[in-house]
């Protein structure tokens, strides 16, 4: 930076504190600004990657393998041909944290209350346990007795429908693999509770015996779930397990669950009006202020003009003396949001009160905030372009004045 550049630097900083108020007005928005976008967009953050969290733990897992033809219309005959084979293989991928087969059948569950269409899951207790945390969502009763046979775990909203209790009978018919009627009674171990009651009231879980006999299915599966240590190696696995196994549909996370994508997208463009409205509130209170700042000195600017001051001179003069202020609230502005988000992400947001609504959507009760590498830069970025944008008014008035009748007024 060369003389005249420091001298025009220290002339806009002495400028800027010539009015404190309204300089100070100013710091306060730009650090108010600041601390409302950063810690909104850690907050969507949060909310965002715990209902995916929530799906791949305890809903879809990082990736499923079926019959090609079997998400069609989930007809029992298209089952997996060669799941050992793809079991062998991903149990020896060392990014495999767990890989479990499945009988799902879609069927119907009768008791003296009514009935209701169901996912009936056939799982192994111990891997599914590992797999989806089910045996910690088990809210009353127990996770499949040792010994025991014909037990069902059904979820809470399914058990309030159909008036169901801990050791209750209840029927399960399917099409089975032949395309005949089966039926099987079972008895009520265990009732479980997640914070999707959508996804509770349409699933039930039986033992993997007992799901092979009610579907016909004593030598296979049609369904593999596995869990991964990474989120990120979901794609590539998949890649791998479809060159592999060119018989089998290998779907990740993203796929099974598009509802997921769309929501990363919905609320991307809820998080953009946001911060639109807060970057337009600080916009204008920084034209105002700017504004006033140049009226008060037309006379001033009007003899620096006739002293021989060029006008981008001028022009740039006021950019900097906002450039300097909206600089001295980003500090106070960033340090308040990290503190915000360090500290409710740390113990979360606690929204109980609405946990009825949040659950029939599938979202957690407590959010914890969190910011993602890069936020918090693209953030400061659009403050300070809002900032000078906002400037360019002020700015040109300044430059458009005439001498002689800026030194008039």
């Amino acid at each position: 930076m060369n003389t005249n550049q420091r001298d025009a630097a220290r002339v806009a900083w002495r400028n800027i504190w010539r009015n404190r108020s309204r300089s100070l007005v100013i710091v306060a928005s730009v650090g108010i600004g600041l601390w409302a976008g950063i810690f909104l967009i850690a907050f969507y953050n949060g909310m965002i990657r715990q209902r995916i969290r929530s799906a791949i733990d305890r809903e879809v897992s990082h990736l499923q393998v079926h019959h090609p033809r079997f998400s069609d219309d989930h007809d029992l005959r298209y089952h997996l041909g060669d799941a050992g084979a793809i079991l062998g293989r991903l149990r020896s991928d060392p990014g495999v944290l767990v890989a479990a087969p499945r009988i799902v059948a879609h069927g119907m569950v009768s008791t003296a209350a009514g009935s209701a269409g169901v996912v009936i899951n056939g799982v192994d207790p111990a891997l599914e346990a590992r797999l989806t945390l089910l045996s910690a969502k088990v809210a009353e009763g127990a996770y499949f007795t040792a010994g025991g046979r014909q037990e069902v775990i059904v979820g809470l909203r399914l058990a309030r429908k159909l008036r169901l209790a801990l050791h209750r009978k209840l029927v399960l018919t399917v099409s089975d693999r032949q395309g005949s009627l089966s039926s099987a009674a079972f008895r009520v171990a265990g009732i479980y509770r997640t914070p999707n009651t959508p996804y509770d009231e349409a699933n039930l879980f039986i033992r993997l015996p007992d799901a092979a006999a009610l579907c016909a299915m004593a030598d296979s599966v049609n369904e593999l779930a596995v869990l991964l240590h990474r989120d990120e190696a979901a794609d590539s696995l998949a890649a791998v397990l479809s060159a592999a196994f060119p018989t089998a549909e290998v779907k990740a996370w993203k796929d099974l669950a598009p509802e997921m994508q769309v929501l990363v997208a919905t609320t991307g463009s809820m998080l953009y009006v946001f911060m639109g409205v807060i970057l337009l509130a600080l916009g204008f209170g920084i034209v105002n202020t700017m504004l006033m700042a140049v009226l008060e000195r037309t006379r001033e600017i009007g003899m620096l003009l006739a002293l021989g001051m060029s006008r981008p001179r001028v022009f740039g003069m006021v950019l900097l003396e906002t450039f300097l202020l909206v600089m001295a609230g980003c500090p106070a502005g960033i340090a308040a949001a990290l503190a915000t988000v360090a500290l409710t992400g740390r113990q979360g947001i606690d929204f109980s009160v609405f946990s009825r609504a949040l659950e029939s959507f599938g979202w957690e009760t407590r959010v914890h905030p969190q910011l993602a590498s890069g936020d918090l830069r693209r953030i400061v970025l659009l403050v300070i372009l809002t900032a000078l944008v906002a400037a360019l008014l002020p700015a040109r008035r300044a430059f458009r004045l005439r001498p002689a009748d800026a030194m008039r007024k």
